[in-house]
């Protein structure tokens, strides 16, 4: 245990420096007569317990304490003020500002040991303590990852059963999720909830698996009933992810039923508008839109990137939400290079 020693006059720190090693086992020493000194020690290093004098040139024992516990990680450490000065103010002012205890000049060997030993045992304690808080919450650390791990796994599973029916799919889901990312992340979205909608959306679409071949696949434009049996995807995948309580699933429950919705209101399945849309569902809906269009589908061939900027300028306000498409264009670069990475050979 490491005791910091504080005290103008050498002979005294001597003096405390040689008590300590002689009565405290396992202690090391660390020895100041400039507590200006002693507290630039502190902001890179930590004491097990701090021993001041009060009577010292500035900053004294009060004013050192004052600063000591301003200084990060140092509001736990015992401190011990050592002082000649029997006023109540003073006393009551350092118990304000942080000590813990006190000795008295003369100082009493005995008093002097046991009080030492007390507060080492109290920091003794605390570390244990932290270390212990420490490793439970790395467990729980643990135990979160898996649950995540587990709930990507079953999402990935879910979303491999659209590539069965259509490779490119597969490729389109990859992608769009990436999107989906980094247009979170432009418009400030936290890490997490980066994450989130990154292992979310690929299951926008989970609810075409019950969808007829047919239509799914047909080579041209559906027709005014077959488009009226798509629609229905929206609320199949709805209805295979809704009641979980994982928050994941919540969002791609969100995700599966809105993301066909469009900001003036004209979309489907409700026609809600603007941002009664939840966050991610339009954020899906931009993504998915792009890579679509990017993309070569059993009814056209792919667009090009003007063609296709071009068409999401046009729905700006529209089908998408315009702060969406300023945070879009922001990170087209990077889109594009997902673009590339993730193209189904």
């Amino acid at each position: 245990m490491k005791v910091l020693i504080i005290d103008d006059h050498d002979m005294n720190v001597t003096l405390l420096k040689n008590l300590m090693m002689a009565k405290v086992p396992d202690c090391e020493t660390c020895c100041y007569t400039e507590s200006a000194e002693a507290l630039a020690w502190c902001e890179e290093n930590d004491p097990d317990l701090v021993l001041v004098d009060y009577m010292m040139p500035s900053p004294n024992g009060l004013e050192f304490i004052e600063r000591f516990r301003k200084l990060p990680g140092k509001r736990d450490i015992p401190v011990v003020m050592i002082t000649a000065v029997n006023e109540k103010d003073i006393r009551l002012k350092a118990i304000e500002y942080g000590a813990n205890d006190f000795i008295n000049k003369p100082i009493d060997t005995a008093e002097l040991t046991a009080r030492v030993k007390n507060m080492l045992a109290l920091r003794k304690s605390q570390k244990a303590l932290a270390n212990r808080a420490e490793w439970l919450a790395e467990e729980v650390r643990k135990a979160t990852r898996e649950i995540v791990e587990r709930e990507r796994e079953v999402i990935l599973r879910l979303t491999r059963a659209a590539e069965y029916r259509d490779p490119e799919t597969g490729m389109h889901i990859v992608r769009m999720a990436q999107y989906c990312k980094l247009i979170a992340k432009a418009i400030g979205l936290s890490e997490d909830e980066q994450d989130l909608i990154l292992d979310a959306s690929p299951m926008h679409d989970i609810g075409k698996v019950g969808i007829a071949d047919f239509i799914l696949l047909k080579g041209e434009h559906l027709s005014t009933d077959e488009f009226e049996s798509m629609k229905k995807h929206t609320f199949m995948g709805f209805e295979i992810l809704q009641g979980s309580k994982s928050k994941l699933l919540q969002m791609a429950e969100r995700i599966a039923l809105y993301h066909h919705e469009k900001f003036d209101g004209t979309g489907y399945p409700y026609g809600i508008r603007d941002y009664d849309i939840p966050l991610a569902a339009r954020i899906c809906a931009l993504s998915d839109v792009f890579d679509a269009l990017m993309s070569r589908r059993p009814y056209k061939e792919p667009w090009t990137l003007d063609d296709t900027m071009n068409e999401i300028n046009k729905r700006i306000g529209t089908h998408f939400d315009p702060d969406l498409v300023k945070a879009f264009k922001a990170v087209l670069p990077d889109i594009l290079e997902v673009q590339k990475r993730f193209t189904y050979e």
